[in-house]
């Protein structure tokens, strides 16, 4: 071969692995309106529900219990949940609140009346933790109360009741039957829900004959210490019915309502869920397919909000969310407990982004649930404790709370398997009260890394500092013998040149970087 003919070679070679290397670059663009929207803390919310060992065994085990507490509540549990800046906390249910009388769990413990689980397991409760136990750690944690209260079993007369024993100031009845039960101030509740589920546990209704009823129990809510008015948010949608978005919105007067509902799991099919742990590829894709769906399904009902509320008036709650596996073996089918991988985390970190970058109509939502429920962020067995993958997602991106968005623009390269293909990234920013721009990253890609370059010149991003989390295989998880097997690391696989900002992510890791 001749020299020359071998230089030309060489050089085509190495246009063309230049011209491969650009094409596996996504090109980011970021901006900053002036009118870009709020993210609401409230995004990132957590659902404690009588379910399994939530409550009992989970958040609460007693004054008596030799595992440190304060009230009955674990020492452990209140200093992980503070550090995660839990916003808001939903409870009782769920299901379990369309069958709770909220007069069981007040006065003293050893007179409150026990009470069959009809819905989680058939279990028997004896009503120990109640209204006040978790009002108090609510308080405990800064974190905003989300009365879940009964519709489906209760009367209008038994809700505004419980309204007023919480918010009553003093010279009414429920009022002074807290003051009898040990709490002289009314507590501040930020957030109503008005039932459950209505078209499934809470009633089986219809949206027309539910949105009566609705219009019913809102009618009569009062908010009796002024702190910040009646926030009422209307049980809505299962996934994808937006026909019940519809009749809502409606027929609802805008004058009663301040929310409404959205609820949808991640799964691989729903009558076969799959194992939490021994999934294969096949049933990560599915998993992922489902949870990606969540911006179509917000999508689809937010239009539906905008042709009757143009003003935005009401918020978009989607206070259920999460994986949902089959149970570990050897648990109660009822108690729902299945453990926490990086799958979750890529569930998290995506789903996380999407109501990040919907803030504009998505004011809350919670995950379901807080511990050993679901997609938890704590796991507890006796007096040991973990935080899941999940768990260091949500505490990674808090510095998206109550921050700026900054709207992101990209193409995403696909995450192909067996004939299908999936969006592989999924990007999120914002910009904080001090101009601290944060930026969150998930590749869901189970073999392949991408490189993505966002334009942060415009936004003063000089220099950066960030945290992955990330791991061998996506079936990793962490034991209650290998508590920090799967851990937030340090990041440092990018590089700023010229307003540039290049990113490598790694297969299935979830990146949040910090401007400095």
């Amino acid at each position: 071969m001749k020299k020359s003919t071998h230089i030309k070679l060489t050089c085509l070679f190495v246009l063309a692995t230049a011209l491969v290397k650009a094409q596996n670059v996504t090109n980011v663009k970021l901006t900053n309106p002036d009118d870009a929207p709020i993210i609401s803390k409230h995004i990132y919310g957590h659902f404690a529900e009588h379910l399994g060992r939530c409550i009992y065994g989970g958040f609460y085990v007693g004054e008596d219990s030799d595992i440190p507490n304060t009230n009955g509540v674990r020492n452990d549990v209140i200093k992980a949940l503070k550090e995660l800046k839990v916003p808001n906390l939903r409870w009782p249910g769920g299901c379990f609140a369309d069958t709770y009388h909220w007069r069981d769990g007040i006065g003293p413990k050893e007179d409150r009346p026990e009470m069959v689980n009809r819905w989680w397991g058939g279990v028997t409760e004896d009503n120990s933790f109640g209204t006040h136990d978790f009002l108090n750690l609510c308080e405990v944690l800064e974190a905003e109360p989300y009365l879940a209260a009964n519709v489906g079993s209760s009367t209008v007369q038994e809700f505004t009741e419980y309204i007023q024993y919480v918010t009553h100031p003093d010279g009414s009845p429920m009022a002074d039957l807290r003051k009898k039960n040990g709490r002289e101030k009314p507590w501040s509740i930020g957030f109503w829900g008005v039932g459950n589920e209505m078209w499934g546990c809470g009633g089986n209704m219809t949206p027309e004959y539910y949105a009566n009823i609705y219009r019913q129990y809102a009618t009569f809510m009062s908010d009796w210490t002024n702190s910040h008015g009646m926030y009422r948010v209307a049980s809505g949608a299962n996934v994808a019915d937006y026909h019940w978005t519809e009749v809502l919105m409606r027929e609802i007067p805008k004058s009663l309502i301040e929310g409404v509902a959205l609820h949808s799991y991640s799964f691989v099919t729903w009558s076969k869920k799959g194992s939490a742990t021994g999934f294969n590829e096949a049933q990560y894709f599915s998993t992922m397919e489902t949870a990606l769906k969540m911006d179509e399904l917000i999508k689809k009902h937010t239009e539906i909000m905008d042709k009757y509320d143009p003003e935005h008036k009401v918020d978009l709650i989607v206070d259920e969310w999460g994986g949902w596996y089959e149970v570990e073996e050897g648990t109660n089918p009822g108690f729902l407990y299945q453990q926490n991988t990086m799958r979750d985390a890529m569930i998290a970190g995506t789903t996380l982004n999407i109501f990040n970058n919907w803030a504009h109509r998505v004011k809350m939502a919670n995950l379901a649930q807080t511990i050993n429920v679901l997609q938890a962020v704590i796991l507890t067995e006796d007096e040991k404790m973990l935080l899941t993958p999940t768990y260091h997602v949500m505490k990674m991106y808090n510095v998206h709370h109550d921050a700026k968005l900054l709207p992101v623009e990209f193409e995403s390269p696909k995450y192909e398997f067996e004939g299908k293909s999936l969006p592989s990234i999924s990007i999120s920013a914002s910009k904080d009260k001090n101009n601290v721009v944060h930026i969150s990253l998930v590749n869901i890609d189970a073999s392949k890394e991408n490189t993505v370059e966002l334009d942060v010149e415009a936004l003063g991003f000089k220099k950066a500092e960030g945290q992955i989390l990330v791991s061998k295989k996506l079936q990793d998880h962490n034991t209650f013998d290998n508590p920090k097997n799967i851990v937030p690391e340090l990041f440092k696989d990018f590089k700023i040149k010229k307003g540039k900002l290049s990113v490598t992510l790694p297969p299935f890791s979830v990146v949040v970087l910090e401007s400095k």
